[in-house]
């Protein structure tokens, strides 16, 4: 009876746009000139296609919370921060989709203070760990079917206890549904 009073919202960020491609190699110069002869006119959706995209992010309401304060994963299999972000274009009549999502790093972690980049710590054994990640991994997979994990946690620094963690259990779960790549930005910077 109280759902008269409930207002459902979303946290998120949706964006829709129409684009066109210009796929002309001359430059605007070239067409723009008086000696430019001129061609025999073509359907513009030929010339410069239209295309809508439409970019669409939702936040969890699990395990929401400040950067530094809500790190890891909880006993559901909910990790903090959660953002499935859906890209949408359509052209020509097609639609194509293009999902990613991003959250902590599923096993039991936490950092503590609030100066700059705290060193993270490990909260739970790797057994305590197990049941959680693959509820995690299991809702990923039921939802997306195959996931292509990107770990972007420092391999080589204060965050390697936790990037170590993160494989572990990766083989440890052991899904042919799951490719782990470990992408570490230090390296690329």
């Amino acid at each position: 009876e109280v759902d008269f009073w409930i207002i459902p919202i979303i946290q998120g960020f949706v964006q829709i746009e129409e684009l066109v491609v210009n796929y002309s190699e001359s430059s605007d110069d070239d067409k723009s000139s008086p000696e430019t002869p001129p061609q025999e006119s073509t359907c513009v959706d030929d010339v410069h296609p239209t295309f809508l995209v439409a970019l669409i992010s939702r936040r969890s309401r699990h395990r929401a919370g400040m950067r530094y304060k809500r790190r890891g994963v909880d006993k559901n299999g909910n990790v903090a921060n959660y953002v499935e972000t859906e890209q949408l274009i359509h052209v020509h009549n097609h639609t194509l989709s293009f999902i990613q999502t991003r959250g902590s790093v599923p096993v039991f972690w936490s950092q503590a203070g609030y100066r700059y980049n705290p060193r993270p710590r490990l909260d739970k054994s790797e057994n305590e760990t197990v049941p959680c990640f693959r509820a995690h991994f299991e809702e990923q997979l039921k939802n997306y079917k195959k996931q292509v994990i990107i770990n972007l946690v420092d391999q080589t620094g204060r965050e390697k206890i936790i990037g170590d963690a993160y494989l572990k259990q990766v083989l440890l779960y052991n899904n042919a549904n799951l490719t782990y790549v470990s992408f570490d930005f230090h390296e690329h910077w």
